[in-house]
């Protein structure tokens, strides 16, 4: 398999208020046609590093693709670097000119004279022409199988030249290798937990590869297959995943990548089930879940943040002396948080959550991260008591997806 590395040109990707998002675009775009993205950096406008990184890559990567640092002011140095680099000359084109000050014009506008170094193209490079902005891209090819693209960094710029001129040039390189993906979502285990259960099945497998990791909420199992097509590379990718799909049972919860919110609502749909939400620790977490889906209105009812003792009283019903005597943060109000949604709402199911997400109010009996989950439905009143790990936001994601999962197992499948 190739490999390539992507270098993202500019001071501003450097500070907290600007992400490079091209670069993961391009590693989509990369895999797609069986190339590997082995490295990506991130450089500022200094010379020397920009000279210092690009040297490294032509080193180790068959494929270097920079984005940015190609406009018109001094401290675009793209240009520069790679020509040093290179050592090859910057040509300038009168053609590329021409066009620039057509562009202008077209704008009513006066092209600056800065604006010409824009026409500067490696010697021997293919240029890149860029239909929506001034500064063209180049593909210089340095042998058969290696090749170095420098990009605009504008996205708008970026992935048309990139998609239209880029990529079907590399494709030629990879000999036609395809690359599909697929992602297993998992919930109610850890990480150590899965890969415990999937390890013998999956290590059996070098294509495709597999790597586990956990997002904010639930663990996930990636799985990428290479095949000369895309029916061979689905079919690896089918083979594994039902394996693992079999082992891990009702513990997985997608596979097309969607979110426990879409499987939740999915359901609920197919079932013709209503669902309200009554939520004290969690902020209103369940509900912003659950109405971020297209569609929600079709099944969620009603939510309510009852996140003082009083407003438990007042909004759902819950007599004061069961608070004061079991505490606000118990099974018994759990239950009695869910029931008291769903007389309010009508809902078919009623869900609630109450517990410590910290940092402050912790006690020995109830630390921080202890969570109630209620159920109630027209059959039962259940509830769940978790022991949950981290800060305050790791605490409310995971107990939003907790709940949105018990609901899932009890009532959906």
């Amino acid at each position: 398999m190739l490999v390539a590395e992507i270098i993202a040109i500019g001071s501003e990707l450097l500070t907290p208020f600007h992400t490079d998002t091209n670069s993961l675009w391009l590693t989509e775009k990369l895999n797609s046609v069986g190339i590997e993205v082995k490295l990506k950096t991130i450089v500022g406008d200094d010379e020397s590093r920009m000279e210092e990184v690009l040297k490294d890559a032509l080193q180790r990567s068959q494929i270097v693709i920079s984005t940015g640092g190609l406009g018109p002011t001094e401290d675009d140095i793209t240009r520069k670097i790679f020509s040093r680099v290179l050592k090859r000359p910057l040509i300038l084109h009168e053609d590329i000119l021409a066009n620039i000050r057509k562009l202008f014009e077209t704008r009513g506008l006066q092209m600056s004279l800065n604006n010409e170094r824009q026409a500067l193209i490696l010697q021997d490079a293919q240029v890149l022409h860029n239909a929506n902005g001034t500064a063209p891209g180049m593909l210089v090819t340095l042998d058969n199988d290696r090749r170095i693209v420098m990009l605009p960094g504008p996205p708008r710029e970026m992935k048309p030249i990139f998609e239209q001129q880029v990529l079907p040039n590399l494709q030629k390189l990879s000999h036609g290798l395809r690359v599909h993906r697929k992602v297993i979502k998992v919930s109610g285990l850890g990480e150590s937990a899965v890969d415990g259960q999937i390890a013998p099945i999956y290590s059996k497998y070098k294509n495709p590869t597999t790597t586990i990791l956990f997002n904010r909420a639930e663990v996930q199992i990636h799985l990428t297959a290479t095949a000369s097509t895309d029916i061979e590379a689905e079919k690896l990718l089918e083979e594994l995943s039902e394996k693992i799909e079999e082992k891990l049972g009702i513990n997985v919860f997608s596979v097309q990548g969607e979110s426990m919110e879409e499987i939740v609502g999915r359901w609920l749909t197919v079932k013709n089930y209503t669902i309200a939400t009554a939520e004290s620790c969690t902020g209103g977490l369940i509900a912003t879940r659950l109405t971020d889906v297209a569609g929600s209105s079709k099944y969620f009812l009603q939510g309510l943040v009852t996140y003082s003792s009083q407003a438990k009283v007042d909004l759902l019903d819950i007599p004061m002396e069961l608070i004061v005597e079991k505490n606000v943060v118990s099974a018994e109000v759990a239950e009695a948080m869910a029931i008291g949604i769903k007389k309010k709402s009508g809902a078919t199911i009623g869900v609630s959550v109450t517990g410590l997400a910290g940092p402050d109010g912790a006690t020995p009996e109830r630390p921080v991260g202890l969570v109630y989950i209620g159920l109630a439905s027209d059959v039962e009143v259940t509830h769940r008591k978790l022991q949950l790990p981290g800060d305050r936001e790791r605490v409310r994601w995971l107990a939003s997806n907790a709940a949105l999962d018990l609901v899932r197992r009890r009532y959906l499948i």
